[in-house]
C-alpha cells in the first residue's frame, strides 16, 4: 500500500506495543544509521545479524520480528529513531531512517514465517503459564492465538529470554518509551509467573 494511502505514521505514537528491537552495533546517538539508505535486501542484511537471516532470532535476549504486525515494528522503530524510547543500541540503528524504509522493513518481517521454538516445552511451565494468561485477559489486545494485531505485537513464537526480559523491564519501570499500558499490567508479577508466561507463549499451542 502505498505511504499516502496508510494511516499517519506519527499516529502510531500512540499505540501500545511492547515488541523492542535490538542491533549490537555501537554508535553515537546523533550519528545516522549505517542502514539508512541502503536498499530493502541491503538492510534486511544488515538487521539479520543479530535478529536473524529470515527475522528468526538465535541471538539470547535479541527479538525475533517474524511474523510480527507491521503497525507495530513501525511503532518500536519510530520511537527509537525520535528518541521516544532509548536504547543504547537501537537508538543509533534508526536514526535517519526514513518514513518509507520503515515501513518496507516492518512490511518484510510481518510477511516472514515464525520458525518453531528449539527448547523443549515443559507442560506443567506451559499450563501454569496458560492459567497466569488467561487470567489477565492478554489476549484481548494480542489476539486469542497471540499472533498480535496491528499496533499490539506478536508473542506466540517470540524467544522465550526476550519475552521474560521485557516483562520484567515493564514490572520494574525500566523499559522506557511512551506505553505505560503494560507498566500497569505487569505491576505485581512474580519472576516465577513472569518465567511461566514467557514459557507458554514462546512455545504456545493452538
Amino acid at each position: 500500500m502505498p505511504l499516502s494511502q496508510r494511516a499517519p505514521l506519527w499516529r502510531a505514537l500512540q499505540a501500545m506495543t511492547f515488541s523492542a528491537l535490538a542491533l549490537p552495533f555501537a554508535a553515537a546517538a546523533d550519528e545516522t544509521s549505517p542502514a539508512a539508505g541502503l536498499p530493502l535486501d541491503e538492510q534486511v542484511q544488515y538487521c539479520g545479524s543479530c535478529h536473524g537471516s529470515d527475522g528468526n532470532s538465535s541471538q539470547a535476549g535479541t527479538p525475533s520480528l517474524a511474523g510480527q504486525p507491521a503497525l507495530s515494528t513501525t511503532n518500536q522503530l519510530i520511537y527509537f529513531r525520535e528518541r521516544l524510547r532509548q536504547s543504547e543500541i537501537m537508538t543509533p540503528q534508526a536514526r535517519g531512517l526514513a518514513d518509507e524504509e520503515i515501513q518496507a522493513l516492518a512490511d518484510h518481517y510481518a510477511d516472514q514465517p515464525v520458525a518453531e521454538p528449539t527448547e523443549e516445552r515443559d507442560a506443567d511451565l506451559a499450563t501454569k503459564g496458560q492459567d497466569i494468561v488467561a487470567s489477565r485477559g492478554c489476549a484481548s489486545c494480542h489476539s486469542s492465538d497471540y499472533s498480535g494485531r496491528e499496533q499490539m505485537p506478536r508473542l506466540a513464537g517470540q524467544r522465550e529470554d526476550y519475552l521474560a526480559g521485557a516483562m520484567q523491564a515493564y514490572r520494574d519501570r525500566t523499559r522506557g518509551g511512551p506505553d505505560t499500558t503494560m507498566i500497569d499490567i505487569m505491576r505485581g508479577f512474580s519472576d516465577e509467573e513472569i518465567e511461566a508466561m514467557a514459557h507458554y507463549l514462546a512455545h504456545f499451542e493452538e
